[in-house]
């Protein structure tokens, strides 16, 4: 399947761009499985293998976050028009919404003097107290700052470590069983920055406001692999329904997310997701992706899905060139995909 988006991933490859990838294609219940390259070249290389575990960095906000925000809504315990404030009281600001942190809407003001420096109590304490832009509702601001945020709420509600929670309902729940968060036996990962104060880094999350909350974290620290990463994305595809034929999130909760959620229904962003184009059809495909060279798209209604995970930061992050590929090999698979649906 897909050859064409295969031949690409090699090019870039061979580039440079990145120097492994395991990537998947899901398509009418066939998978199609890669595995490619090194998982780490500095100071030596590693081979890479298909049961190693990347680093997902933001992926966490779709697999995790977004996920128990949305069981936390199916059973009434929340309501994502409600403000923040209204269920986490320490949050300062009174009118950002559950639902404007989700689409990325809230124009909450992230930016927090010396962040790195802060310890993990320092941290939380200037989170809470960010408030929102005048741009609210207006524009998408991408931001890590609102996972964070709903990262709390459901520390607050379930009253332990996120991480906990996260594991518990998540990864048991769905059988993600390979997933973890660090800091993890570094054989058993792939390598992210060669970072000047860090080193290599490898088996430790590589975000860095992740890495000082450690545990409290809802925006990055997932480590996962592809085999796992399917099994998530499988719950999409069969309409909330682990491979077990449990049921994971009600069909209707994942149907809900082909919707724009923002309040002009226009900014292509649904809860967590972002939304592309589908070039099959009128339904919008879910979209996210991971700084450290991950991403996946989710087509619900086609039975089908790109899982790309790469290790792009390693040894040196060239993030503008990267993006422009990466948008160069969506393009690739959102092309073929035409080809595929149609044959």
């Amino acid at each position: 399947m897909y050859t064409k988006t295969k031949k690409f991933i090699d090019c870039l490859q061979h580039e440079g761009i990145f120097p492994g990838a395991s990537f998947a294609f899901i398509q009418n219940n066939q998978i199609e499985q890669h595995t490619q390259g090194y998982a780490q070249i500095m100071p030596q290389k590693v081979p890479l293998e298909k049961e190693m575990l990347f680093d997902v960095a933001s992926l966490t906000k779709v697999i995790c976050t977004t996920t128990m925000i949305l069981k936390l809504v199916e059973l009434g315990k929340i309501n994502i028009e409600n403000p923040l404030h209204q269920y986490l009281p320490e949050f300062k600001d009174t009118s950002i919404t559950i639902r404007q942190l989700l689409t990325h809407t809230s124009d909450i003001q992230s930016y927090i003097p010396n962040r790195d420096a802060l310890s993990a109590h320092e941290l939380k304490k200037a989170m809470l107290a960010l408030p929102a832009g005048k741009q609210m509702d207006k524009q998408v601001v991408y931001t890590d700052t609102g996972m964070i945020l709903l990262g709390f709420l459901l520390e607050k509600i379930y009253q332990k470590p996120l991480q906990t929670i996260f594991k518990e309902e998540v990864l048991d729940g769905i059988g993600m069983n390979q997933s973890g968060f660090g800091p993890i036996n570094a054989k058993k990962c792939v390598a992210t920055e060669n970072h000047p104060l860090r080193g290599v880094i490898r088996g430790e999350v590589h975000d860095p406001k992740a890495y000082t909350l450690g545990v409290h974290c809802g925006s990055a620290g997932l480590f996962t692999t592809l085999k796992d990463m399917i099994s998530f994305v499988n719950v999409y595809l069969g309409e909330g329904k682990t491979k077990t034929g449990r049921e994971f999130l009600k069909s209707s909760t994942i149907k809900s997310l082909a919707t724009d959620w923002t309040t002009s229904g226009n900014l292509g962003r649904s809860l967590g997701w972002s939304l592309l184009d589908n070039p099959v059809g009128k339904r919008p495909l879910l979209y996210h992706s991971g700084y450290t060279g991950t991403f996946v798209i989710i087509d619900c209604l086609q039975k089908s899905s790109f899982i790309f995970l790469s290790n792009r930061v390693h040894p040196v992050d060239q993030r503008a060139k990267y993006l422009k590929k990466r948008n160069q090999l969506i393009d690739v698979y959102l092309n073929e995909k035409l080809f595929y649906s149609q044959a």
